[in-house]
Protein backbone atom coordinates (compact mmCIF):
# COMPACT_ATOMS: atom_id res chain seq x y z
CA UNK A 1 0.00 0.00 0.00
CA UNK A 2 1.22 3.37 -1.05
CA UNK A 3 1.11 5.75 1.77
CA UNK A 4 0.78 9.67 1.87
CA UNK A 5 3.64 11.91 1.88
CA UNK A 6 3.54 13.25 5.65
CA UNK A 7 3.02 15.66 6.96
CA UNK A 8 -0.07 16.92 4.63
CA UNK A 9 -3.35 19.18 5.11
CA UNK A 10 -7.03 18.68 4.55
CA UNK A 11 -10.28 18.71 6.29
CA UNK A 12 -13.16 16.89 7.03
CA UNK A 13 -16.18 18.79 5.90
CA UNK A 14 -18.83 16.25 6.59
CA UNK A 15 -19.15 13.31 9.12
CA UNK A 16 -18.57 9.94 7.53
CA UNK A 17 -21.29 7.69 7.60
CA UNK A 18 -19.90 5.08 9.79
CA UNK A 19 -20.55 6.60 13.15
CA UNK A 20 -17.01 7.19 15.54
CA UNK A 21 -15.49 3.87 15.01
CA UNK A 22 -12.85 5.61 13.33
CA UNK A 23 -11.96 7.99 16.04
CA UNK A 24 -9.58 6.49 18.77
CA UNK A 25 -11.27 5.89 21.92
CA UNK A 26 -9.34 8.42 23.97
CA UNK A 27 -9.90 11.15 21.03
CA UNK A 28 -13.62 10.84 20.69
CA UNK A 29 -14.02 14.27 22.76
CA UNK A 30 -11.12 16.48 20.66
CA UNK A 31 -12.12 15.05 17.81
CA UNK A 32 -15.86 15.60 17.65
CA UNK A 33 -15.06 19.51 18.45
CA UNK A 34 -12.94 19.68 15.35
CA UNK A 35 -15.12 17.84 12.97
CA UNK A 36 -17.02 18.09 10.87
CA UNK A 37 -16.04 21.75 9.74
CA UNK A 38 -14.08 23.73 7.28
CA UNK A 39 -11.04 23.75 10.03
CA UNK A 40 -7.84 22.89 7.91
CA UNK A 41 -6.33 19.90 9.87
CA UNK A 42 -2.36 18.83 9.60
CA UNK A 43 -1.81 15.22 9.13
CA UNK A 44 1.72 15.06 10.96
CA UNK A 45 2.02 10.52 11.47
CA UNK A 46 0.81 7.12 10.75
CA UNK A 47 1.80 4.39 13.16
CA UNK A 48 0.12 1.52 11.30
CA UNK A 49 -3.57 1.86 12.83
CA UNK A 50 -4.11 5.65 13.05
CA UNK A 51 -3.32 8.85 11.45
CA UNK A 52 -2.25 11.76 13.95
CA UNK A 53 -4.01 14.85 13.51
CA UNK A 54 -3.19 18.21 14.70
CA UNK A 55 -5.01 21.67 14.78
CA UNK A 56 -3.44 24.12 16.89
CA UNK A 57 -2.25 22.90 20.33
CA UNK A 58 -5.40 19.93 19.84
CA UNK A 59 -4.29 16.66 18.84
CA UNK A 60 -6.10 13.86 18.34
CA UNK A 61 -5.72 10.07 16.13
CA UNK A 62 -7.97 8.87 13.48
CA UNK A 63 -8.46 5.72 11.17
CA UNK A 64 -8.00 5.94 7.93
CA UNK A 65 -10.99 7.52 6.13
CA UNK A 66 -12.13 10.10 3.49
CA UNK A 67 -11.23 13.27 3.76
CA UNK A 68 -10.87 16.61 1.82
CA UNK A 69 -6.86 16.50 0.98
CA UNK A 70 -5.49 20.42 0.31
CA UNK A 71 -2.19 22.00 -0.90
CA UNK A 72 0.80 22.33 1.60
CA UNK A 73 0.02 25.40 3.85
CA UNK A 74 3.56 27.68 3.97
CA UNK A 75 1.73 29.41 6.97
CA UNK A 76 0.20 27.28 9.92
CA UNK A 77 -1.17 27.80 13.52
CA UNK A 78 0.86 29.32 15.88
CA UNK A 79 2.91 31.43 13.36
CA UNK A 80 3.22 35.30 13.78
CA UNK A 81 2.66 37.21 10.35
CA UNK A 82 2.75 40.67 9.43
CA UNK A 83 -0.75 41.92 6.79
CA UNK A 84 0.44 43.33 3.73
CA UNK A 85 -2.29 46.11 3.29
CA UNK A 86 -4.24 46.45 0.08
CA UNK A 87 -4.22 50.04 -0.94
CA UNK A 88 -6.38 52.36 1.93
CA UNK A 89 -8.04 48.80 2.65
CA UNK A 90 -5.72 47.28 5.28
CA UNK A 91 -3.70 48.66 8.21
CA UNK A 92 -0.61 46.55 8.37
CA UNK A 93 -0.30 44.87 12.22
CA UNK A 94 1.85 42.16 13.49
CA UNK A 95 -0.47 38.90 14.94
CA UNK A 96 -0.55 35.20 15.46
CA UNK A 97 -2.00 32.55 13.36
CA UNK A 98 -5.10 31.37 15.42
CA UNK A 99 -7.46 29.52 13.20
CA UNK A 100 -7.17 27.93 9.71
CA UNK A 101 -10.49 27.38 7.38
CA UNK A 102 -10.82 26.42 3.97
CA UNK A 103 -13.56 27.91 2.42
CA UNK A 104 -15.18 25.80 -0.64
CA UNK A 105 -16.68 28.55 -2.46
CA UNK A 106 -13.35 30.72 -2.85
CA UNK A 107 -11.72 27.90 -3.34
CA UNK A 108 -8.31 28.29 -0.26
CA UNK A 109 -6.93 28.15 2.86
CA UNK A 110 -8.26 31.72 5.06
CA UNK A 111 -6.63 32.68 8.13
CA UNK A 112 -8.13 34.10 11.15
CA UNK A 113 -5.42 36.30 13.42
CA UNK A 114 -4.95 37.03 16.93
CA UNK A 115 -3.83 40.45 17.96
CA UNK A 116 -3.00 41.08 21.55
CA UNK A 117 -5.16 38.93 23.08
CA UNK A 118 -8.04 40.09 20.96
CA UNK A 119 -9.05 37.78 18.01
CA UNK A 120 -9.46 39.70 14.38
CA UNK A 121 -13.04 38.97 13.05
CA UNK A 122 -11.67 38.93 9.03
CA UNK A 123 -10.10 36.62 7.55
CA UNK A 124 -7.27 37.06 5.71
CA UNK A 125 -5.89 34.87 2.62
CA UNK A 126 -1.98 34.05 2.50
CA UNK A 127 -1.28 36.45 -0.39
CA UNK A 128 -2.42 39.03 2.57
CA UNK A 129 -0.20 37.62 4.89
CA UNK A 130 3.86 37.88 5.23
CA UNK A 131 6.19 35.25 7.67
CA UNK A 132 8.01 37.11 10.11
CA UNK A 133 10.47 34.40 10.09
CA UNK A 134 10.82 32.23 6.93
CA UNK A 135 11.14 28.86 7.75
CA UNK A 136 12.70 27.50 4.58
CA UNK A 137 15.66 29.32 3.97
CA UNK A 138 18.30 30.53 6.10
CA UNK A 139 20.22 33.74 4.31
CA UNK A 140 24.27 32.99 4.34
CA UNK A 141 26.30 35.34 6.58
CA UNK A 142 27.92 38.43 5.57
CA UNK A 143 30.44 39.52 8.11
CA UNK A 144 33.58 39.14 7.80
CA UNK A 145 35.43 38.14 11.04
CA UNK A 146 39.17 38.64 11.33
CA UNK A 147 40.88 35.37 10.98
CA UNK A 148 43.47 34.67 13.87
CA UNK A 149 46.82 33.44 12.97
CA UNK A 150 49.11 31.14 15.54
CA UNK A 151 52.79 31.34 15.16
CA UNK A 152 53.13 30.70 18.64
CA UNK A 153 54.81 33.65 19.47
CA UNK A 154 51.95 35.32 20.96
CA UNK A 155 51.03 37.24 18.12
CA UNK A 156 48.33 39.33 18.27
CA UNK A 157 45.91 39.62 15.03
CA UNK A 158 46.07 42.64 12.84
CA UNK A 159 42.80 44.40 12.47
CA UNK A 160 43.32 44.78 8.98
CA UNK A 161 43.25 41.27 7.85
CA UNK A 162 39.91 40.31 6.64
CA UNK A 163 38.91 37.02 5.49
CA UNK A 164 37.48 37.53 2.38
Amino acid sequence: MQYPTLPDYGCFLRWPENGQAFIHPDDVAVATKVIPSPRVLKRTNFDGTYYHFQYGNLHFRLRPAMWLKLPAAEIEIGDQVETVGMGFDREHFVATVWGMYYVARKGCILYRLKRADRVIPKLFASEHLRLITDKNTVRPGNTKYRSPTWSGDGETVSDLSFEE
